[in-house]
């Protein structure tokens, strides 16, 4: 009585107007009983692997070929590296500053990359040496960091300018003249910080946006191949379905003997290998107990002997002294 009010109940609901659209309804009223087994295994199959990765159970699905970690690797070491000049490009354009010292710049045979890596390519030997162009530049800019250059001869060409005029006219036609080549040199260090920050540091910003599309191909590529590898999944548990329906009874009831054989096996071997750690460590330790307790025996006696020789010796160096 109560499954065919239950039947009732059901039917009625399915005739609503609404759920008459719904495939999962109509999937779950019509499909057999192995479409729905293998719907809720995927279902239960998603979540366990769901939360097995959340408690690090297992682990995410990755390439793992060597020329692929090899270029994954390139790529986020390349992009520390890249960083790292970019900051001291930004730092030098920040400040302004002008090199009043002559730097040799490394020629492209002493590029390198700061790390060994596998994949060398002249791109990233340049950005090596640049690098190493960049640290003592920056280094000598720190110890300028309260003057800006431009600024400073500017305002330094003005004040000789104003000290120009209260002198006759030879002194202050030099002052005047040291004021005006001193704001020269004032526009000329504004146009180089604007020739670094067009010509040196857009280009570090442009590699940065490179190596950082570069890396999104590679997340693309990573899902791309966790996709493949479940559709390959699919496929297993679609060809094994379709493997239960060919097999005999009699080839099931053997395949069940020996999974249950292969089953026992592997019990048999766990509950020995568990029986001989224990069995090992307790031998062991009483091995090496007995061993250590030797040991000091040995050194007590030895120190002993030694003594006593000491003690032995001592009443004639006495008697010899007196």
């Amino acid at each position: 009585m109560r499954r065919q009010a239950l039947d009732v109940f059901v039917n009625r609901i399915a005739s609503h107007h609404e759920l008459r659209q719904s495939d999962d309804l109509r999937t779950f009223l019509q499909a057999d009983e192995q479409t729905m087994d293998r719907a809720r295994f995927q279902e239960t199959g998603c979540a366990s692997k769901v939360s097995d990765v959340v408690l690090g159970k297992e682990k995410l699905v990755e390439e793992l070929t060597p020329e692929y970690e090899k270029m994954k690797s390139y790529i986020f070491e390349l992009e520390d590296h890249l960083a790292e000049a970019q900051k001291h490009a930004f730092r030098l354009v920040k400040r302004h500053r002008v090199r009043h010292m002559v730097i040799q710049v490394p020629l492209p045979s002493q590029f390198y990359l700061p790390c060994s890596h596998p994949l060398r390519s002249p791109i990233a030997k340049l950005l090596g040496g640049v690098i190493l162009y960049l640290r003592p530049l920056t280094k000598w800019a720190d110890l300028l960091t309260n003057l800006r250059v431009g600024r400073v001869f500017s305002e330094y060409g003005k004040a000789v300018k104003l000290l120009g005029t209260c002198e006759d006219d030879a002194v202050g036609k030099a002052f005047s003249e040291l004021g005006a080549k001193s704001e020269i040199i004032s526009i000329k260090l504004q146009k180089e910080a604007h020739h670094l920050l067009m010509n040196f540091e857009e280009p570090f910003k442009d590699y940065v946006r490179a190596v950082q599309s570069i890396k999104a191909t590679i997340a693309e590529r990573a899902t791309a191949f966790k996709k493949q590898c479940e559709l390959a999944e699919t496929i297993k548990f679609k060809e094994i379905d379709l493997n239960k329906y060919r097999l005999t009874r009699s080839e099931k009831l053997a395949e069940a003997e020996r999974e249950e054989e292969a089953s026992r096996r592997f019990d048999t071997i766990v509950r020995l290998m568990n029986e001989e750690i224990v069995r090992f460590q307790e031998q062991k330790t009483s091995d090496m107990g007995l061993a250590f307790h030797e040991f000091a025996k040995g050194q007590a006696r030895l120190s002993n002997g030694i003594a006593d020789v000491w003690r032995g010796l001592l009443p004639k160096l006495e008697a010899c002294s007196s």
